[in-house]
């Protein structure tokens, strides 16, 4: 600071004001950032970090594989922390069992704390971890993005129980009396709640579930698996708790001669980009998730500011109808 002082012809002192937020005339202000410029100044993190104990530094713990839904949370949190002056540290695990999910998150979680991060914002896609994040909820404010709400920490998620109720409820309205679920893997969160949201649409239709349809991963290659073995003619609409499984299980009837909208329906969750260029173009539950990772950022570094508990936030899913869906066939 003494250097960048003498170079811009102002006292250390100012320097500092200039680093700290405090107030340095206009002309000043340009002289300062002109001799930082020159200089090559950077400031020492790590030494202003110890002064103001605190880091300006949150974690986020990303679940599962790096998949559409991830990445859009990924881009949320990272935008929504860049406007607040955050950095942001990632940690991506890609679980295989309920042992190592456990281990696993413990570890990277407290890997967070070694770094004196600020806050956490963890997605836990997984069933069973909410015992997890107390162990961290304690240290330092954590937020969850998780269906299954939390009393220890603060939440957001999409909603995936009324995505799966307003893509059912939308089949039905055109007629559909066999529609057939395309579930996602079973140890996830967002599965169950989807499913639910189907059952309770069939239920209150007065209809019968068909057999469920479970799939091990979210990829479309889960869905052409069923796709290739179903019988097309035990249904005339299908749910797909997403879309890459519409669109696997789609591609996989095409091959058999069957085809959307005329043999069947079909609607996905999430609108990925690529659902408005299909053949035919999808009809899907369109889930915010940049705003979902965004929000997650928001009430995280309010919980920083404040100290006190953020009411739960939910972030509503939106029916999307295209050419995928119409009556059933005669």
């Amino acid at each position: 600071m003494a250097d960048v002082g003498r170079l811009a012809e102002v006292s250390a002192q100012t320097v500092s004001r200039f680093f700290t937020g405090g107030y340095v005339g206009q002309e000043t202000r340009a002289r300062i950032e002109a001799a930082v410029a020159e200089l090559g100044y950077r400031q020492n993190q790590v030494a202003r970090n110890l002064r103001v104990q605190r880091t300006d530094t949150v974690g986020f713990l990303m679940m599962g594989p790096i998949n559409y839904g991830n990445a859009e949370i990924l881009t949320g949190v990272g935008r929504g922390a860049r406007g607040s002056g955050m950095s942001v540290i990632t940690t991506q695990l890609d679980l295989d069992t309920e042992e190592d999910a456990h281990s696993d998150v413990r570890a990277a979680l407290d890997r967070f704390l070694s770094f004196q991060v600020d806050g956490i914002v963890v997605g836990t896609p997984y069933l069973g971890l909410g015992a997890v994040m107390e162990h961290v909820g304690g240290e330092v404010p954590v937020v969850t993005l998780s269906e299954q709400e939390s009393s220890a920490v603060d939440f957001t998620h999409a909603d995936s129980y009324n995505a799966g109720l307003t893509a059912t409820r939308h089949l039905i309205e055109l007629g559909h009396r066999r529609i057939l679920h395309l579930a996602g893997p079973s140890d996830r969160n967002e599965s169950g709640q989807r499913e639910q949201g189907y059952r309770d649409a069939i239920a209150e239709a007065g209809l019968s579930p068909l057999d469920v349809l479970r799939c091990p991963e979210w990829d479309a290659r889960s869905g052409a698996g069923h796709g290739a073995r179903v019988d097309p003619s035990s249904f005339t609409g299908v749910f797909s708790a997403n879309d890459e499984i519409a669109f696997g299980f789609s591609h996989a009837l095409a091959a058999r001669g069957f085809t959307a909208p005329r043999d069947y329906s079909i609607v996905g969750i999430d609108d990925m980009p690529d659902s408005l260029f299909r053949t035919p173009p999808l009809t899907t539950v369109r889930m915010d998730f940049q705003l979902l990772g965004e929000t997650a950022i928001r009430m995280l570094l309010e919980r920083i500011r404040t100290g006190e508990r953020q009411p739960g936030v939910i972030i509503p899913a939106e029916l999307v109808v295209r050419e995928s869906t119409g009556e059933p066939r005669r």
